[in-house]
């Protein structure tokens, strides 16, 4: 018989595992309903004419292409799994243009797939939690995602750094080395800065044919040290023959000016190593990184100027950034972050002592529900130590007991399983006093 299994790369989520994966998808769903986003889902599968060319030759040999059946097995894929949720995004904008009231502001959660080598914090199924601006170009947008990133993670406990570079400015870089043409190979190769080091780095840089005197003169660049002004001042004097250049330096100083301004708590830098190698992206670029655990980014984004225009709504600028939730749930384990089980599952359960005190059981459990309280009853009339049993195994606080004595009394034995206390309760006064029932 053969062993079950699922594919590399894939997980699957079990009660507990669900439970505090919904706590991570509801905060940061109240934070993009707080900030004015609208929900919005598109398929699992896109048209490959749509995927392809958006993401580089390294993303286009990371899609997953569907092979086609029936009678149409024999012809060449047509169909693949979404990538990314920011080009489904903009096809759908494209499509439904009509409808939609412009700047639009929408937030996705799904999972999306890439074919990669599975490994530590890199799966080929996982979900983002994107949030998108589309249809302004203001640089209020992007400071107002920095402000996102700072509330989810302040929320969820998690210490980060954001680091902020802009495509601009590296497209000035690349002018000023002499490789205005190579910029993809230049933002491919310095992307992996932190992770090969910079030896690799300029070594992968000469191998895609930057000359080594160009590669001597990007170093220093990407090794400006000092506070963000002092960096930005820097890149005045290297830039100052790309007007490219300079227009990225005067975007990246509104957009901190902006950050200061709305007191925005939260660790941000300029890294001039940061590249994102997405193709689509055209201005300021955005990396989230956990301090206290070592796994990659768990969010990135940027502003991407004409990512519509590919599917024929031409000069309609965005910005946005996505949540990685499958990282951000490693991070929250990895740190014990999450709030036990019993303050996100069941938080009261009935024993079953089968007759008239199930039926009395059943109408109590009614009325906590009623209250918001999450509440069950042991589905048959099983021996005590095997209902207390399952109450423990689960993590549920606390267990509610009616007999005979307690329905002539109107009142429920309520017992703490944390603590063993007992005590004689009414069902409103369980339903009403904090204090019994606490949250976490």
């Amino acid at each position: 018989m053969q062993k079950p299994s699922i594919p590399k790369g894939t997980r699957d989520f079990g009660p507990v595992e669900m439970t505090r994966r919904t706590y991570i998808f509801d905060t940061i769903r109240e934070v993009f309903r707080l900030h004015g986003f609208l929900p919005l889902e598109t398929p699992a599968m896109e048209n490959l004419s749509t995927l392809t060319g958006k993401y580089g030759e390294e993303g286009d040999r990371l899609l997953f292409r569907i092979q086609n059946s029936g009678e149409q097995a024999d012809k060449p894929a047509e169909k693949g799994l979404r990538y990314d949720l920011t080009v489904p995004f903009a096809r759908y904008v494209v499509q439904h243009q009509s409808e939609i009231v412009f700047p639009f502001r929408r937030y996705q959660i799904q999972p999306v797939w890439r074919a990669d080598r599975p490994q530590k914090g890199r799966y080929r199924e996982f979900y983002q939690c994107d949030v998108d601006v589309i249809g302004s170009r203001s640089l209020l947008n992007e400071a107002e995602l920095v402000q996102m990133v700072a509330s989810v993670f302040s929320r969820l406990g998690i210490r980060v750094t954001l680091k902020l570079n802009n495509r601009k400015l590296l497209a000035g870089i690349a002018e000023v080395i002499g490789h205005a043409d190579r910029m993809t190979d230049i933002t491919v190769a310095i992307d992996k800065l932190d992770k090969i080091g910079a030896q690799a780095v300029a070594a992968e840089l000469i191998e895609r044919g930057i000359t080594p005197q160009a590669v001597e003169r990007l170093q220093p660049i990407l090794a400006l040290s000092g506070t963000t002004a002092e960096k930005l001042a820097a890149l005045r004097g290297i830039l100052a023959s790309s007007a490219t250049g300079l227009a990225g330096i005067e975007e990246m100083e509104s957009i901190f000016a902006y950050v200061h301004a709305l007191g925005v708590e939260l660790d941000v830098e300029l890294d001039l190593s940061l590249a994102r190698g997405l193709n689509y992206y055209t201005g300021a670029i955005f990396e989230v990184k956990a301090k206290d655990w070592e796994i990659g980014s768990i969010c990135g984004g940027g502003r991407y100027d004409d990512l519509t225009g590919i599917f024929g709504m031409p000069d309609t600028s965005g910005v946005g950034i996505s949540f990685g939730a499958d990282r951000i749930y490693d991070v929250m384990l990895g740190l014990g972050l999450f709030p036990s089980e019993g303050s996100m599952s069941t938080r009261v359960m009935f024993v079953n002592f089968g007759g008239a005190e199930e039926l009395f059981a059943l109408r109590q459990l009614a009325v906590l529900r009623q209250a918001g309280i999450a509440a069950e009853i042991y589905p048959e009339s099983a021996k005590i130590k095997k209902q207390m049993e399952y109450a423990g195994r689960r993590g549920i606080p606390f267990v509610a007991m009616a007999g005979s004595d307690e329905i002539a009394a109107g009142k429920i034995t309520l017992k703490d399983m944390r603590t063993g206390e007992q005590r004689m309760v009414t069902t409103e006064e369980m339903a009403t006093q904090a204090c019994v029932i606490p949250n976490t």
